[in-house]
């Protein structure tokens, strides 16, 4: 049935008010059902566990020794090529790049930088998303459209991405990146190779480094492995593998023979930040499920009482024609 022919509201025949009272009640239905859907999203507790959990022991990881890093940037070229990102202004091999510091971008998912540390030493270390365990971006994201896959990696899914950029809020380590400069912006990051752990590859980045500071496998085995060269060379080390327990673990490991902070690494809790804000992200879906019922209730309130007016002027005006 065509809905335009179908009256708005019923007309009573007692004075009119029958119309006010139908939408009325429309209303409060209308108001009550998107109350229901919001008292059904996720709450405090909730929140966190709609994050999809891997289980630590069996994701995979990627442990970075920067005792071993030489900053020849292999991974970034590996990376760009990998993800068929845009190529720089100045070729991999430029090393001029390393005086500077510099951040991930939607053109560039992985860099190395150099650290001048307290004793005098010239580290290098390779920066990129830390795919955590149980990552606070998925967990901000209002309809998932970051997900945790069950190797570690954490992907984005352009088909879902409302471009809230709740994720760039809540990641700690300011890894998800929007593209400011597109019509139709995208947000880009590592994603670990996602694709190439499907097919049984290495990570691009892994593959191309040739002194092996970097090191792919199950997490469990890389923190074994980890632990092993810190005992083997406890004055080479610190005693403290970055990524274990971290925002509740992460997939990329880091060893260093310097404080972490000297390296950039952010000294962080070692909670889950999907537990830590799960109250405020538990927050959105309500309001985004109670508003649009709120405002449409509204609508419809007002709507149909003024179509109840003229339904009712009209019948009022029909029956003195006939008179």
């Amino acid at each position: 049935m065509d809905i335009k022919t179908k009256p708005a509201v019923s007309v009573s025949k007692k004075g009119g008010e029958g119309g006010f009272d139908h939408s009325r009640r429309n209303f409060l239905k209308l108001f009550g059902a998107g109350g229901a859907m919001a008292m059904l999203s996720p709450g405090a507790a909730q929140a966190a566990k709609a994050v999809v959990k891997s289980k630590k022991d069996d994701a995979m990881g990627v442990l970075v020794d920067t005792t071993i890093c030489i900053g020849c940037r292999s991974c970034e070229s590996a990376c760009n090529d990998v993800n068929k990102l845009p190529k720089p202004k100045r070729p991999f091999e430029d090393d001029s790049v390393l005086t500077e510091h510099r951040d991930t971008s939607p053109r560039e998912w992985t860099v190395v930088n150099r650290y001048a540390t307290k004793n005098g030493a010239q580290i290098t270390r390779k920066q990129q998303c830390m795919n955590c365990v149980e990552p606070a971006c998925s967990s901000a994201c209002i309809i998932r459209a970051l997900e945790k896959q069950p190797d570690g990696a954490v992907t984005w899914r352009e088909d879902l991405c409302l471009g809230c950029r709740y994720c760039m809020v809540a990641c700690p380590f300011d890894m998800p990146k929007f593209e400011y400069s597109k019509p139709v912006p995208r947000i880009r990051k590592c994603q670990f190779c996602f694709e190439r752990q499907e097919k049984g590859q290495l990570p691009g980045c892994v593959e191309a480094c040739p002194v092996e500071a970097l090191k792919f496998g199950s997490r469990a085995d890389l923190i074994e492995e980890a632990r092993k060269r810190i005992q083997g060379n406890p004055k080479g080390y610190v005693d403290h593998i970055y990524g274990e327990h971290e925002v509740g673990g992460t997939s990329w490991l880091y060893l260093a023979g310097v404080a972490h902070e000297e390296l950039g690494l952010p000294k962080i809790s070692s909670e889950d930040y999907p537990q830590m804000t799960s109250g405020a992200a538990g927050t959105v879906p309500a309001v985004l499920l109670i508003w649009p019922a709120l405002l449409a209730g509204f609508h419809y309130f007002t709507h149909g009482k003024n179509e109840g007016h003229e339904e009712r002027s009209h019948h009022e005006d029909s029956q003195k024609g006939n008179r």
